[in-house]
């Protein structure tokens, strides 16, 4: 929850010239109130356009929620679905992760979808067990062309906003995990088409390190996105 449209616009500016040349796939995920104006300005340019959240319904008596078609309207390719803090803050559930999903691909948009566990879970031993049961609800009959359309996202929740990241060897083990369930689940072809995220704590100085993981293809980028260069030299690391 951070920026205004004309913040954001200013970020805008200053973020593109940086990243013009970049061959990594590069997304931005501004608030709701922004996306329209974020749209306009990235219209023609190779940075796609995500929203950070979505409803599952297409419209009706829903006061506050921004539906997937509102979300396309404003130039959206992409949305977050069950990012830690809307399942652990705003109380959203695995059933309404996934309605939120279905959704969102029903109405053309690709879906980012976060698991990831808590510390106590973690300390717990309990890692995997939430992995599996955040990605079974999540993912659970999609075939095809629409788990084409979805990038996983492995965030461990005690690693976002706090400072702390998960040691190269953590985010391996944990998204080779992932691929080994997505194989297990979906077949080897389709887990090797499907890509894996990292996301927790995310900076300049330790993208390198998470993104030459052989299981990590991209970071999902918290507060050092928030500054053009810094988020310019997260997209550096990718390029190496």
């Amino acid at each position: 929850m951070y920026s205004t449209p004309a913040e954001t616009e200013s970020f805008m500016t200053r973020f593109a010239p940086l990243v013009r040349s970049a061959t990594a796939e590069i997304a931005v995920f501004p608030p709701f109130t922004s996306l329209d104006r974020a749209g306009r300005l990235l219209r023609g340019s190779p940075i796609g356009l995500g929203a950070q959240d979505v409803y599952f319904e297409t419209k009706g008596a829903f006061t506050g929620a921004v539906s997937p078609g509102m979300l396309a309207a404003c130039g959206c390719r992409y949305v977050l679905v069950g990012h830690s803090e809307r399942r652990h803050v705003f109380g959203e559930d695995d059933a309404v992760v996934r309605r939120k999903l279905d959704a969102a691909l029903a109405g053309g948009l690709d879906s980012v979808l976060c698991v990831g566990e808590t510390l106590a879970e973690r300390r717990a031993g309990g890692t995997y067990d939430v992995l599996e049961t955040q990605l079974t609800a999540g993912l659970r009959r999609l075939e095809g062309t629409l788990l084409s359309r979805v990038v996983v996202a492995y965030e461990p929740v005690w690693a976002i906003g706090t400072g702390e990241t998960a040691t190269p060897s953590q985010a391996q083990e944990a998204c080779a995990w992932i691929r080994d369930w997505l194989a297990r689940t979906f077949g080897p072809g389709d887990a090797a088409g499907l890509r894996i995220l990292y996301g927790g704590s995310v900076k300049p100085d330790n993208a390198r390190s998470l993104l030459t993981l052989p299981d990590v293809d991209g970071a999902l980028v918290g507060g050092a996105s928030l500054d053009p260069n810094g988020f310019a030299a997260i997209v550096a690391a990718a390029e190496i």
